[in-house]
């Protein structure tokens, strides 16, 4: 990142004690050509301060951006009420009708694959898939209990991952289903497009299933204003290693240059570690933070972050 602006050891403090605060009206900023900018906040007695405090992270030299989807840039309730349920509910149909394409053989490939994992770790809920030639219906049978159980306990894992991006694909095309962001995504996403930072999606669920929430939203496609898509094949989002190589993947100089939003503290702890900007979002729904001081700026809407 750029230069840090000195600051008197007092205010180093409050990097870990003060929520981060992000206002549109001083004319105080710091930014950088193309990058993002985040003004200085007023102090607490309505005077504007005449440096910026720690709270207030260096983000002038960012040029990505690195979203997550659930508790970020959507409700927790539009996973939770309706993509989960629409494939717990559908998932018996879809093995039916693709039983013997090569799309769905793959699919169920990698699900005996896990489910063989799961029986010798002794997961609950996993019951053996019987051979193919045991007979379609009773593999069906199978499959289903196995795949309702991993949802049930939001597994986070290819093999489902995979299949409900499948499923949801016909859900999107049937138009059964539209995609839900909150109101100040569309603008950001526009507003970040147009200054030229780049802006990626990164979510346990699959590439296939971002394109398709993005793509089909009420409002519009948005896929526009996006660069490209990460899911768990580039690693778990609570390790840093993830992140490297997405920094590595997005092509700019420095990990400081990706600044990365999500709900939670143990992705944001590891995006940290591998070097990136993060903030925590702050949406109804979501869970609550750790009660003991997390360290991370807050933010509850993306118009929050300027321009």
């Amino acid at each position: 990142m750029g230069m840090a602006l000195p600051l008197p050891p007092a205010s180093q403090g409050l990097l870990r004690s003060r929520r981060m605060s992000f206002l549109a009206s001083p004319p105080l900023s710091l930014k950088a050509a193309g990058g993002i900018s985040i003004p200085c906040p007023w102090r607490l007695d309505g005077r504007r301060p005449r440096a910026a405090p720690a709270s207030v992270p260096r983000l002038a030299s960012v040029r990505s951006v690195v979203l997550d989807i659930e508790g970020t840039t959507s409700p927790i309730s539009f996973v939770t009420d309706v993509l989960f349920p629409y494939a717990r509910d559908n998932v018996r149909t879809h093995l039916d009708a693709t039983y013997s394409t090569r799309e769905t053989k793959d699919d169920i490939a990698l699900l005996r694959a896990q489910v063989e994992q799961d029986l010798a770790e002794g997961v609950p809920g996993a019951v053996p898939v019987p051979p193919d030639g045991a007979g379609k219906d009773r593999v069906v049978d199978a499959l289903v209990a196995n795949v309702e159980a991993m949802i049930a306990a939001d597994r986070k894992i290819t093999s489902l991952k995979q299949l409900q991006g499948h499923i949801w694909r016909t859900g999107f095309e049937c138009q059964e289903i539209k995609g839900v962001v909150f109101d100040d995504v569309p603008p950001a996403l526009e507003r970040w497009h147009a200054s030229g930072i780049k802006t990626y999606i990164y979510s346990s669920g699959s590439r296939e299933a971002q394109r398709l929430i993005f793509g089909n939203t009420t409002y519009g496609d948005l896929r526009r204003h996006l660069c490209g898509f990460f899911d768990a094949t580039i690693g778990t989002k609570r390790d840093a290693r993830s992140y490297y190589e997405i920094w590595q993947t997005v092509g700019v100089d420095r990990p400081s240059q990706i600044l990365f939003l999500t709900d939670v503290c143990q992705e944001a702890t590891a995006a940290q570690a591998a070097g990136l900007e993060v903030l925590i979002s702050i949406r109804p729904g979501n869970a609550p933070l750790p009660a003991e001081n997390h360290g991370f700026g807050t933010v509850e809407s993306f118009a929050e972050i300027l321009t």
